[in-house]
């Protein structure tokens, strides 16, 4: 293996969203449709929000806070197999690193309303992107073993959470 480098992350804000728990929350932004959350920016990044208002939809960077430690090899929620953990979207990473695309439904101040939120209420925000459809949506991309997947679930089971009970 590589020589590690630590790398430190300061959150930008935090994501407020209904989902309270891992289960039973969306696994996709696309099965979220419905849900609305909102993303709260630190108030002295105010400035860096300027613009934003013109995207339709933005990526949300955060941290896995709650997920469940590494693992390698992993079942996925729309699989009964196991797959590489970097062949799926498992929150069990080396880095807890998600990411998702929600619909910016509106500003006020240092707070975005999104829909479209699958994303456990109160985990750190590391950072937004403005979404991008030039370079951001391919829609005709191979999708490896989801071409072929087994299970068509739509929403979390807690399985990749170290304590399935534990709220924000």
């Amino acid at each position: 293996m590589t020589e590690r480098t630590t790398i430190t992350f300061t959150p930008i804000g935090v994501i407020r969203s209904p989902h309270l728990a891992p289960a039973g929350t969306p696994i996709q932004p696309t099965y979220a449709e419905q849900c609305e959350g909102q993303v709260v920016v630190d108030p002295a990044l105010e400035a860096a929000l300027a613009d934003l208002d013109g995207f339709e939809r933005i990526w949300l960077v955060y941290w896995f806070d709650r997920a469940g430690p590494y693992k390698p090899r992993v079942v996925p929620y729309r699989d009964t197999h196991e797959h590489g953990l970097f062949a799926t979207r498992s929150p069990c990473r080396l880095n807890p690193i998600g990411l998702s695309v929600v619909r910016l439904l509106g500003r006020e101040g240092n707070v975005l309303r999104v829909g479209g939120i699958d994303i456990l209420d109160g985990t750190p925000l590391l950072d937004i992107k403005p979404y991008v459809p030039e370079f951001d949506a391919h829609p005709a991309s191979k999708a490896g073993w989801l071409d072929e997947r087994r299970e068509d679930r739509r929403e979390a089971d807690g399985r990749f959470h170290g304590d399935p009970d534990r709220t924000a």
